[in-house]
């Protein structure tokens, strides 16, 4: 992982939801739901291969080609997001029901 700063601060917010999701309900089987929930969250954020998925959703399902000379080339580039409006709008219908029913959970 090329940005290991952006896994610490993401895995600190969980530590401290935790936290405050233990000091409110006094559940351990719900801090555990919030534990299950966070990593597969920051997972589905942080680990993917972006450059892979930075394409056109059409494009998803053919393999990439890397251009000659690039291989070293990997940590000059500037990763910026791209917007495409399905993958916008995919990711957040999953990780908005996500989180509503971590939330349902939580709250009961």
């Amino acid at each position: 992982m090329e940005n290991d700063a952006a896994l610490r601060v993401c895995l600190l917010a969980l530590a401290a939801l935790m936290a405050a999701v233990g000091l409110c309900t006094f559940s351990f089987k719900k801090v555990m739901v919030t534990y299950v929930y966070g990593i597969l969250g920051i997972a589905g954020l942080l680990l993917p291969d972006w450059e892979f998925f930075d394409r056109d959703f059409s494009q998803w399902f053919t393999p990439m080609t890397v251009p000659p000379g690039s291989a070293g080339n990997q940590t000059a580039r500037v990763r910026r997001f791209k917007f495409y409006p399905l993958r916008v709008t995919m990711l957040a219908t999953i990780y908005c029901f996500g989180l509503y029913k971590w939330w349902m959970f939580v709250s009961t």
